[in-house]
């Protein structure tokens, strides 16, 4: 079987966010799919395998099995064109936990076409104050994660999140957001996941289908440039359309193999 690893949302090699593909030519246990993602020890695994006019997309974590992804989504249909199984003027279905999904090239960037998943206002449980060591401005939670809004960049920047005890909370992770103060970026972003294995994500393709909703209320307007501030780094277009959140990035292919077992 081949497996790719293929930096997404960035244009530059050991950047954005790392995700292994594995080309499955027949189905396989989860358990395998688990191991295989333990393994490559990447925040996201993808597995793909044809299934009618498209392909089932499944995503595993280290230790989890994913509800959605984004980063992983865009190195599968990277993968797929550039190992010429699909046309490159070819839309790709995606059939997923979180229905069907799309991808469709737009010059060098790929767009990703997602479900919107926009937040409630709720509490903000100790947890988050603690393991974050800031005050929120505001604290939302959609199905997935839950969404914290600080003051400002440098605050965000500063994090030093308390992992072990972020671990507790019964989500899948923690959306921390603020406006830029760089007029190249409208909004920046991380995204810490201990609970699922993934202690900070470089780039969360996912968290900004709440975050595109949240920053189209904010800011009155339904398209943006966003950078998620981790280590990596990583850029992300956005657009909100009613319920679907289309999201923009770039991806480099990095490594290229096949699995023994």
């Amino acid at each position: 079987m081949e497996i790719y690893q293929v930096d997404a949302f960035t244009a530059k090699a050991f950047k954005g966010n790392p995700a292994a593909v594995c080309l499955l030519s027949e189905l396989k246990e989860d358990s395998w799919m688990q191991n295989v993602a333990a393994e490559m020890n990447l925040s996201e695994t993808a597995f793909l395998y044809k299934e009618g006019d498209g392909y089932n997309l499944r995503w595993f974590t280290p230790e989890h099995e994913e509800e959605l992804c984004g980063h992983a989504t865009l190195a599968s249909a990277y993968v797929l064109w550039e190992t010429k199984r699909v046309k490159e003027d070819k839309e790709i279905n995606f059939y997923t936990r979180s229905g069907l999904l799309t991808a469709r090239k737009n010059g060098e960037w790929i767009e990703l076409n997602f479900p919107a998943e926009p937040e409630k206002k709720a509490e903000a449980s100790n947890i988050i104050i603690n393991s974050l060591g800031v005050e929120p401005r505001y604290v939302g939670r959609n199905r997935l994660d839950y969404l914290v809004e600080l003051e400002s960049e440098e605050l965000l920047r500063g994090i030093s999140p308390d992992f072990k005890a972020l671990k507790d909370l019964k989500a899948r992770g923690v959306i921390v957001t603020s406006k830029s103060d760089s007029k190249e970026y409208d909004f920046i972003s991380r995204f810490f996941a201990p609970g699922v294995g993934v202690n900070e994500d470089p780039v969360t393709g996912s968290a900004h289908c709440c975050l595109g909703p949240f920053w189209q209320e904010r800011l009155n307007k339904d398209e943006f440039l966003a950078y998620q501030a981790s280590k990596r780094g990583g850029v992300i277009k956005v657009r909100v359309e009613q319920d679907r959140v289309y999201l923009g990035g770039q991806a480099i292919m990095i490594l290229k193999g096949v699995l023994l077992k």
